[in-house]
């Protein structure tokens, strides 16, 4: 059986939002336009996409923002543009970041800038790593918060001193924020004042908003004017990108407001999971309302766990399963979300000790159904 066929069996999913149906997707959008008067947009002009970007740049402090088709195109552009404008090609990426992790070396290929690579990839950035590239940099990513090392962000002061180097040396600062709603909470800052000082802020509408895909870019309206043409010039300038702002903009407010609960829910998570020692946390202490687990068994080991306790007890752990440091140790991703907000507690603390008892089968041996083992 296959994944999606397993995960569509189970009846209680750990991780994320509750997945609609395409028929309950598009009905609720179809709804939804119906009572806005919505009319599709032609080339990005219409009186619903201008008003959702003015929303979201005014949200982020900005003067205006643009929708772009993939954050992927988002991004590259804005570091290019950036260093366009300063006349230096370098850029100052985390090992971590997004462009180098999964964008498959796009820059590089594409000769849209030069990358170095800064910082230690298990820690955030601080002032100090950037300070230390002697080289002229055109520009500065920053991812907030930080994926691949479970949600961590730079410690607010660390953050302000990061920004203030970005301007002192002229370099463009640029936000990854793909997840930059999810750490307000954690921060306790509207994400005007998080990204404050930024020259360009990305941000997803299908992560933690949940639409369809798509991405927003803002900056000064003279960036997000060159941005909008360069865009253009890529390919981007899809005919109608109404279906994309509708399954965004129809949930959007309701799932900024529910940001705080979501993180309070995983404040508790982390109080729960101290119940369970072979489930090591990371971070430390909740910076958003995402972690990563490290397991004691092997990548391998851990998605036949997930596997095995989805098809003998119809409970979905987890999706992707990395492989870890060290030998016979993986790691996966937790993003805390409507499914954990409305489970009960016991659901919760039962999942995870299936989860710890799969552990303890070897894996050389026969391995007795999961439906036998006790529940501590």
């Amino acid at each position: 059986m296959s994944e999606a066929e397993l995960l569509q069996r189970c009846h209680t999913v750990l991780p994320g939002h509750r997945q609609r149906s395409p028929a309950e997707m598009f009905g609720a959008m179809a709804a939804w336009c119906e009572v806005n008067q919505v009319a599709h947009d032609v080339y990005g002009d219409g009186a619903l996409i201008a008003a959702f970007e003015d929303k979201l740049a005014r949200l982020l402090g900005q003067e205006a923002a643009v929708f772009c088709i993939t954050g992927t195109m988002a991004q590259v552009t804005a570091l290019r543009l950036g260093c366009e404008a300063r006349g230096a090609r370098l850029v100052a990426l985390h090992p971590t970041s997004h462009i180098i992790v999964h964008e498959r070396s796009n820059y590089q290929i594409f000769g849209h800038f030069n990358a170095l690579q800064v910082g230690d990839r298990h820690r955030p950035w601080s002032r100090d790593d950037l300070a230390a590239v002697p080289d002229r940099l055109g520009a500065i990513a920053i991812e907030v918060p930080m994926r691949e090392i479970g949600g961590q962000n730079p410690a607010w002061e660390e953050l302000a001193a990061i920004k203030a180097h970005a301007q002192e040396r002229g370099a463009h600062l640029h936000i990854d924020g793909a997840r930059l709603w999810e750490c307000a909470a954690a921060f306790d800052k509207p994400v005007a004042e998080i990204v404050a000082g930024a020259d360009s802020v990305y941000v997803s509408l299908y992560k933690g908003i949940g639409g369809l895909g798509g991405a927003v870019l803002a900056g000064s309206r003279s960036f997000v004017a060159r941005a909008a043409e360069s865009f253009r010039r890529q390919g981007g300038n899809v005919i109608h990108r109404s279906p994309y702002i509708v399954a965004a903009a129809m949930q959007f407010d309701e799932r900024l407001a529910a940001m705080p609960a979501l993180f309070a829910r995983t404040v508790w998570l982390y109080d729960v999971l101290r119940d369970y020692p072979p489930l090591m946390v990371n971070p430390a202490r909740p910076q958003s309302n995402m972690l990563h687990l490290h397991l004691p068994v092997s990548r391998e080991r851990a998605l036949e766990i997930r596997n095995q306790i989805a098809a003998e007890h119809g409970v979905w752990l987890f999706g992707r399963a990395s492989h870890a440091a060290l030998p016979d140790t993986s790691v996966v991703e937790i993003y805390v979300g409507d499914n954990l907000a409305a489970m009960a507690d016991e659901t919760v603390r039962h999942a995870l000790a299936l989860l710890v008892r799969g552990f303890s089968y070897n894996h050389a041996l026969p391995r007795p159904s999961l439906h036998d083992a006790p529940i501590p």
